[in-house]
């Protein structure tokens, strides 16, 4: 072979292969293409579109007056604790925050979502102890165990947090406005476990069990005296111990009834 031919040879060689490597280039390029154009039009491609325009910060004041606006106006407190969540997210450290969260709480009552407006209201008196408006959200603690007391034939769990939360508002704000409001509540839980007692008690009477029903009754005359089934309580007491022959114990209970409720019908039933 001639070395001319042989120079044609490799000419023909090199620009054989650069062609080739271009082709493999330019295939390789197209499927990049086709695969970087599915995604522009495709879902991933809008998902990452959409997730740049869903974040947009809105100013606090804003947010909170709309809250208000849904909860006022609207009636629609579910939106309106969504509105006052957003403000935390997004102005986290502000005064407009710790409006907020409060507000949440209130909202979240009102939509009888009691489990999350405890959450706000003890994460609000957590970060805010000495605020002026800490008694409130303590109250609504309180308020949104009151709410869910059961009637006296079920577990009375809810009725003792209830209690405890109450006693904790009139512990810890004496003076403030939700006291007096507590106090009232108070008064009613303790009514309620009263009449669980009672409602068991009876039961044990009616099962002829006289000592598993004295036990009941002489708990709501130790613990509830302030509550309205203690004159029942008493006569039930005296009727109890009659039917197991301890008189003077029956006697005693019937004293008792007759001197702090003269005018009752029980103390004539126990007569």
């Amino acid at each position: 072979m001639s070395a001319q031919r042989m120079t044609v040879e490799l000419r023909k060689t090199s620009a054989g292969a650069r062609f080739g490597r271009h082709l493999r280039l330019t295939a390789g390029l197209s499927v990049l293409a086709v695969s970087l154009g599915g995604c522009g039009t495709g879902a991933l491609w809008d998902k990452f579109l959409a997730k740049d325009d869903t974040f947009v910060e809105e100013p606090a004041d804003k947010l909170y007056n709309e809250g208000l606006y849904l909860m006022n106006q609207r009636k629609d407190p579910k939106a309106a604790s969504k509105k006052f969540e957003e403000v935390d997210r997004q102005h986290p450290y502000s005064d407009w925050a710790r409006k907020s969260l409060l507000m949440s709480a209130y909202a979240f009552y009102n939509a009888s979502d009691y489990d999350s407006c405890i959450g706000a209201a003890t994460r609000y008196v957590t970060l805010h102890p000495g605020s002026s408006d800490a008694a409130y959200a303590q109250y609504l603690i309180a308020a949104s165990h009151y709410d869910q007391i059961p009637d006296i034939t079920r577990d009375q769990g809810r009725t003792e947090k209830a209690i405890a939360a109450l006693e904790e508002v009139i512990r810890k704000y004496p003076t403030s406005e939700y006291s007096v409001s507590a106090k009232a509540k108070l008064e009613g839980a303790r009514d309620q476990l009263a009449g669980r007692e009672m409602n068991v008690g009876r039961f044990y009477m009616e099962k002829r069990d006289y000592t598993a029903a004295i036990n009941r009754f002489k708990t709501v005359v130790t613990q509830y005296q302030t509550t309205r089934h203690v004159e029942e309580a008493l006569a039930r007491l005296t009727e109890a111990y009659m039917t197991i022959g301890i008189v003077g114990e029956a006697q005693t209970a019937a004293a008792v009834l007759g001197h702090n409720f003269p005018d009752s019908r029980w103390y004539k039933d126990a007569y």
